[in-house]
């Protein structure tokens, strides 16, 4: 990805040299991989994840108030350029295109963790993976999981990073618009299986938000390389929950799905690419995902 001379935001937050802090509430929207796995397998088991996730945080919370924040390093810093650069695309691509639907974008912050954080939705660890909170409209990431990525996933390339972004963005986009509330509204009133069903296609979306952001980042700025598509798409199959429950199980569980299968998570990100149109996203009235 061409970045460096591209425009930094101001909308990011690092607290990577701060330390752990308390426990609050709430609930996140795009968890990422290490607890998104032991949750599948707690509900395969039958068991709550909630009870999975809230040990899985007591447990690192009780370990990461002893250790000291590590300094930064160049490389982090590296990160951090890269990432307000990233985050400056979506904003100028989301604006524009909130502007002409006559609605105002209102830029989320991106909050650079190290280890734990506190957001509005609850205290969280990096095995969380990257999220977003509605309840403060911020993108939390640990910079760390990018090397998880790579190394345990296989997603590599800067590319493929700047698609975790955007998915995030796109769940901002989704709490904008109303759509993450009224998600949420109905997985309430809905069984296990159609409280999946809709987290999926709400992933879905914002995988094809991802690919809307891409599409201007390159026809109005002209930032991708060759080869970034390819890394963006790899990076969304990397996270598909057939994958993933692949990785963990050794087998898979399609009704226990929340994110939606690697070609599902491909396929997306590829439609909002190639239309560069939000409304191609509609994932909700989609027959066929």
């Amino acid at each position: 990805m061409l970045w460096k001379n591209g425009r930094r935001s101001d909308n990011v937050e690092d607290q990577r040299a701060s330390g752990p802090r308390p426990s609050g509430r709430g609930g996140l929207v795009g968890g990422g991989i290490g607890t998104i796995v032991l949750a599948l397998v707690a509900l395969y088991f039958g068991v709550d994840p909630s009870v999975v996730l809230n040990q899985v945080a007591q447990q690192q919370t009780q370990q990461s108030t002893q250790q000291a924040p590590a300094a930064l390093t160049t490389k982090d810093q590296q990160d951090k350029e890269f990432l307000s650069v990233v985050l400056a695309d979506t904003e100028d691509t989301w604006g524009a295109l909130f502007q002409q639907a006559g609605r105002q974008y209102v830029d989320p912050k991106l909050v650079l963790f190290s280890g734990a954080v506190q957001s509005a939705c609850g205290y969280a660890r990096a095995a969380t993976g990257p999220f977003y909170c509605p309840a403060d409209q911020k993108l939390y990431l640990d910079t760390q999981f990018f090397q998880e990525l790579q190394q345990r996933l296989g997603a590599k390339g800067d590319f493929a990073e700047a698609y975790v972004i955007a998915h995030e963005v796109g769940h901002h986009v989704q709490n904008l618009l109303g759509v993450e509330s009224k998600v949420r509204d109905a997985m309430q009133r809905s069984s296990p299986a159609r409280a999946n069903a809709l987290l999926v296609r709400l992933e879905l979306q914002a995988d094809c938000y991802a690919g809307v952001w891409a599409y201007h980042a390159q026809n109005e700025r002209k930032v991708l390389e060759p080869g970034d598509v390819e890394e963006a798409i790899n990076a969304a199959e990397a996270v598909g929950d057939d994958r993933l429950q692949k990785l963990a199980q050794g087998y898979v569980v399609p009704d226990s799905f929340t994110h939606g299968t690697s070609a599902q998570r491909a396929r997306w990100f590829q439609t909002g690419f190639a239309s560069g149109r939000p409304q191609v996203c509609d994932t909700f009235n989609a027959s066929q995902l």
